[in-house]
């Protein structure tokens, strides 16, 4: 197996950890669950993250693809719709007291977000940034 290969797996396995921890903690915070208090749910998803993040930066530099030429545009559409589901994501399971009809609406908001980005990933075509 490439090594290519190999981040290629990592970075699937960590997207999929994330969208996991995301719907499980978002649930929990919805029921007000004393899980979220617990140590390794604080922790976890920020290492996954991390793990998400370099995996994706190598697999863009093994691949030799910018985000700003025009063959790696639905590469930037990616990043920028990472940003936005970091945004929503923060909205939908932040500590500041909100209505729970906001944190639905940015909870469904985050998960259209990751269907977007799992769609330029694999159809690597650009959505947003395709008409500049």
């Amino acid at each position: 197996m490439s090594a290519y290969t190999a981040i290629k797996y990592l970075h699937i396995t960590t997207v999929l950890i994330t969208i996991t921890l995301f719907i499980i903690r978002f649930y929990w915070r919805w029921r007000g669950s004393p899980h979220l208090a617990r140590i390794w749910v604080r922790i976890v998803p920020h290492i996954n993250d991390t793990l998400l993040l370099v995996s994706g930066v190598s697999l863009a530099i093994l691949s030799g693809i910018s985000p700003f030429s025009p063959d790696g545009r639905w590469l930037l559409d990616k990043i920028v719709l990472v940003v936005v589901y970091i945004l929503f994501g923060t909205v939908a399971l932040g500590k500041r007291a909100r209505q729970e009809k906001i944190r639905w609406l940015a909870f469904i908001c985050a998960l259209a977000c990751l269907y977007t980005i799992y769609r330029l990933a694999s159809s690597k075509l650009p959505l947003l940034t395709g008409f500049i």
